[in-house]
């Protein structure tokens, strides 16, 4: 299994998402770790080429973004729950800056 690796506050972002929306996140992530994909996800291509959004939908809306391109595990770039229709730039932006960091440090993958 692939290991999980936090950006940023990342983690500490899911562990503040509400019970069943945080179950749900490490459900969808443990099926990242077996090669599988989540259950309701699409590509973020406006983050990262390879970079995915996986929707967590409880009442309220949860994402978390990551990209699994990478040998040395599945890179969680950022969660956060979405409180309106269209993504924030905000939160692609920071998301952006987390993907093209890695991409640098791994020779631009």
């Amino acid at each position: 299994m692939k290991p999980l690796i936090w950006l940023g506050n990342s983690l500490k972002t899911v562990s503040a998402f509400e019970p069943v929306a945080r179950r749900e996140a490490g459900y969808q992530l443990h099926r990242l770790q077996e090669g599988k994909d989540p259950s309701d996800w699409k590509p973020m291509s406006s983050v990262g080429l390879g970079v995915r959004e996986i929707r967590i939908h409880t009442g309220r809306a949860y994402r978390l973004l990551y990209v699994a391109k990478f040998r040395e595990g599945i890179y969680v770039l950022h969660a956060f729950e979405k409180k309106t229709m269209k993504t924030p730039a905000a939160d692609i932006d920071l998301a952006a800056r987390r993907f093209k960091a890695i991409a640098a440090k791994d020779g631009g993958a």
